[in-house]
């Protein structure tokens, strides 16, 4: 049954369904490809890019596993993870092509991040989980105004905030592990005084990342899938996302963030 015509409009004045385009999907050798690609060009315009060992590649991927079975997430298409360990002795994201029906990932590697404080009032611990980049909820961009200390909290004017949803998250400052609700958030920080400071716990729960890697993550859409369909039919996602962008055609757009602290669980 067709929707119901807006009020004060006949049948015939409906809205037209929608068109949305259909999310890429690329073969495993294809995907492989465009995966290389993709870390040729971080290890170019990300500074501290590390490629992985083969061991800290099996790692990886074996946590991303873990963590998306946790959440009964399974992998549909070929496309990028961002996996984020807050263990406090990594501190570091890495970027995890993920293959539906295929055990062999493929690790392209990442830099440092910080993540969520503990021990400092009103900073909670960065939950672990898989966290969706969704258009139900529009990120922003950094307006590059400071606090009272001169410090640009989301980096630079313009650079993009993810914005992940509210989510529980333990309180950092107490011992019984109380928990509360956090606005989780991706983005980058004050360039001058707290970007060299990343692969420590910074943060008061939010992901922070090098503004390097932030562009880099805008201009290919690394967590945009869906923000891509939306542009399609919604005129704030086209004006957030990047005029000159190159979507990658492997791009997702879960955040993945595990915890490899001894007595985790690996979670």
């Amino acid at each position: 049954m067709p929707p119901p015509a807006p009020v004060g409009a006949s049948a015939d004045q409906a809205s037209p369904a929608l068109d949305i385009p259909p999310l890429p999907a690329l073969d495993d050798d294809a995907a492989r490809s465009e995966a290389r690609h993709l870390l040729q060009a971080m290890q170019r315009e990300v500074p501290h890019f590390q490629v992985a060992s083969p061991e800290d590649a099996a790692r990886w991927i074996m946590l991303a596993h873990a963590q998306l079975a946790r959440a009964n997430i399974t992998i549909d298409r070929a496309q990028v993870l961002m996996v984020v360990d807050r263990n406090p002795r990594v501190q570091r994201v890495c970027f995890v092509l993920a293959l539906p029906d295929n055990e062999e990932w493929l690790v392209l590697g990442g830099t440092r991040v910080s993540t969520g404080q503990a021990g400092r009032k009103y900073y909670y611990l960065t939950p672990t989980g898989v966290f969706i980049n969704s258009p139900d909820r529009l990120g922003y961009r950094a307006e590059g105004t400071r606090n009272e200390h001169g410090i640009r909290g989301l980096g630079a004017r313009g650079m993009r905030v993810w914005d992940m949803g509210w989510q529980w998250a333990v309180k950092g400052w107490r011992s019984d592990r109380e928990q509360g609700q956090i606005r989780l958030e991706i983005h980058a920080t004050d360039p001058d005084f707290l970007e060299a400071r990343l692969g420590r716990p910074a943060s008061e729960g939010c992901v922070r990342i090098p503004a390097a890697l932030n562009r880099f993550m805008d201009r290919h859409g690394l967590l945009d899938a869906q923000y891509e369909q939306a542009a399609s039919y919604d005129g704030r996602f086209r004006a957030l996302l990047p005029h000159d962008r190159t979507p990658s055609p492997i791009a997702g757009d879960a955040m993945v963030v595990v915890d490899s602290s001894p007595g985790e669980g690996m979670t």
